[in-house]
């Protein structure tokens, strides 16, 4: 999802890892900086000073966490191009900063507002896959944002599933939510998108396997039946083509 990017503008990725990218090229981070960059990005409408050092530095006094910010924030400033708007009380990601966590926010809310894009609905969902947001990183506040893109992600490509059905690419359609069943296996919502998929494409067959190692999974992990409404879509009965197709000859 980056292949776009304008290498005039500052980029901060915090999926797959923290880096900066500027002028196309990847940017050195000052030691010490990382962390307050890193959450700065997660929470791109800005942030109290005082609960942001205490926060980054929950072992330490106020004044040592405030000096600690303070520090972070002046090595910043140093890395050659705009990145932190600095006022008084509160600390932001300058609105000229791009970030890889606001780029996917924004798709996903076009996906799942309906208000998708011929360009939205071309994503190639294995770069979704594996969106793992600073991986190593166990602070509390990493933690928190990465369980909201992980359920965001899976909802997103349910939804981007049902919208390439409806404009006629089923086999589309079976591959973004096989990525989404592939993280929630026991998302009853994600099996069905995926079950619907493969009837769309004409593959009942594979439709009901799909099915059955569902019904599998949850009686030998929660001891459950799927729902009543996800097993009338996967045992109806195939429907009819509607133009009969052309007799072999013998």
């Amino acid at each position: 999802m980056y292949h776009d990017t304008d290498p005039s503008i500052p980029h901060v990725r915090v999926i797959g890892g923290l880096s900066l990218h500027y002028g196309g090229r990847r940017m050195a981070l000052p030691p010490g900086s990382h962390r307050l960059l890193a959450y700065l990005a997660l929470h791109p409408a800005g942030v109290d000073r005082r609960s942001a050092a205490g926060v980054l530095w929950p072992t330490v006094d106020d004044a040592r966490a405030a000096g600690n910010l303070r520090s972070a924030l002046w090595r910043l400033q140093q890395v050659g191009c705009p990145l932190v708007r600095a006022e008084q009380t509160t600390l932001g990601i300058r609105e000229v900063v791009e970030t890889d966590l606001a780029r996917f926010e924004s798709w996903a809310g076009r996906v799942l507002s309906g208000s998708a894009t011929p360009e939205d609905l071309a994503v190639d969902p294995g770069s979704i896959a594996d969106l793992e947001l600073l991986p190593g990183w166990y602070d509390d506040w990493v933690l928190t944002v990465r369980e909201r893109l992980h359920l965001r992600r899976v909802h997103a490509l349910e939804e981007l599933s049902l919208l390439l059905r409806r404009s006629g690419r089923p086999s589309a359609a079976v591959e973004a939510v096989h990525v989404a069943v592939q993280a929630e296996p026991l998302r009853e919502s994600g099996q069905r998108a995926l079950i619907e998929a493969h009837q769309a494409a004409g593959n009942w067959a594979v439709a009901r396997q799909q099915f059955d190692a569902f019904r599998r999974i949850l009686r030998r992990e929660i001891g459950v039946e799927p729902s009543a409404e996800l097993t009338a879509v996967a045992t109806a009965p195939r429907r009819r083509l509607a133009v009969p197709l052309p007799r072999q000859g013998r």
